[in-house]
């Protein structure tokens, strides 16, 4: 809880350092990369730095934890917290970089702000950073824990397999871990991290869903990104990485993991979202789950549907599951109703429904809306993104 005199002072200035966060956050990376350039090379995403993404992740995270204290002092918001604290995980992030970010941060907010940051103000706001950076040491310390991974040593080595090629920009390994170890527990829906080392030397990493249940391995797909910047790693690991390849892999992590009730599920992904929800349908079906589940995609045809068979025969081993598509430019004969962009308003969503949602944010959004106008309560709608999550702590 932020103190009563840090309370008055951050919700005093909290509009100037709202207003200005988005030219504190690149200030602050440009510092912490001209004094660790290490840090830009083997962990930080480059892609999302030089599209800005990271920058906008940071200022989300930072306003909605400041905004939280003052509005909701009695609560700490946890779920904002959690997901963080599972990305950091599944990066190695230890408790020695929490000061190093805090002397270029805070460094960054002098000088946007100026003369405006007096010594009560830099204290005010160092008590915010504290009790944020605090809370996330504790939570990345239990999930360490958890995996058996004292101080951050969540990679291990894993030789690869299997690689299966899904659709042309998709690419699914197996892997297992090397010398022996057993194969970590992992929930349906939870990603890997994996670290791979790219010509000039850098050792970028990245999230992948888990996509499967393989037994004795670990499953993850990958889509290849293109664009400018084109995907480093997702084109590194379709280019060069082949069967009996060895890949350095993280613990599973991730907050968004199906949950072991009997209540009805909704399935609800797009493009490469498809993956946790093809994770969480292959554990139901493994599981002789008699759940009531509605399994809903939306991609851009059959050809880039990736797990388009895996998704009717996972569903057809289900005694009460359906599975509704919806293709935007359909290849062949194609139900009209389900061409074009998903519309769940369509669907007979059951009462008291848990909602598993993945994809692009504007088809989370527009998912996450219909569902609270069919009465799915809030609180049941969960959300994974890939890359920083921009909407964290914003969708309410």
């Amino acid at each position: 809880m932020l103190s009563p005199k840090s309370t008055e002072i951050v919700r005093a200035t909290l509009p100037a350092v709202g207003g200005a966060i988005g030219e504190i956050t690149p200030r602050f990376y440009d510092r912490l990369f001209a004094a660790h350039p290490q840090l830009r090379r083997d962990l930080f995403n480059r892609g999302n730095q030089a599209s800005g993404a990271q920058q906008q992740a940071l200022a989300g995270a930072i306003a909605a934890f400041a905004t939280a204290l003052v509005e909701h002092p009695d609560v700490r918001p946890d779920a904002m917290l959690a997901r963080i604290a599972h990305k950091h995980a599944s990066l190695g992030v230890s408790r020695e970089q929490y000061p190093v970010v805090q002397e270029h941060l805070f460094a960054a907010i002098a000088e946007v702000l100026g003369e405006a940051v007096t010594p009560e103000v830099a204290a005010a706001w160092d008590e915010v950073y504290w009790l944020m950076a605090n809370a996330l040491i504790a939570l990345e310390a239990r999930l360490y824990e958890r995996a058996g991974a004292l101080h951050g040593a969540t990679w291990r080595s894993y030789r690869v397999l299997a690689r299966h090629r899904e659709t042309a920009d998709v690419v699914t390994f197996v892997v297992r871990p090397c010398e022996g170890r057993p194969v970590p527990a992992a929930r349906p829906g939870q990603y890997v991290s994996v670290q791979v080392t790219l010509p000039d030397g850098a050792r970028q990493i990245r999230q992948y869903s888990l996509s499967g249940h393989p037994e004795d391995a670990l499953q993850f797909s990958v889509k290849r990104v293109a664009g400018d910047p084109a995907g480093e790693v997702s084109n590194h690991l379709h280019d060069h990485v082949a069967v009996d390849d060895t890949l350095l892999v993280s613990h599973p992590f991730g907050d968004v993991a199906l949950d072991d009730g009997d209540g009805p599920l909704l399935l609800v992904s797009a493009g490469i979202g498809c993956t946790p929800m093809t994770a969480m349908l292959s554990h139901l079906a493994a599981t002789g789950s008699t759940r009531r589940v509605v399994a809903v995609h939306a991609d851009r045809s059959e050809a880039t549907h990736a797990f388009r068979a895996e998704l009717s025969q996972l569903t057809g081993k289900l005694p009460d599951a359906s599975a509704h598509v919806w293709y935007e430019h359909p290849e062949g004969p194609w139900p009209a109703e389900r061409t074009g962009r998903a519309d769940l308003t369509r669907l007979d969503v059951p009462a008291g429904a848990t909602a598993y949602l993945c994809g692009p944010l504007p088809f989370l959004r527009a998912a996450r809306a219909q569902l609270l106008e069919a009465g799915v309560a809030a609180a049941d709608i969960h959300y994974e993104v890939f890359g920083p999550d921009l909407w964290l702590g914003a969708e309410g």
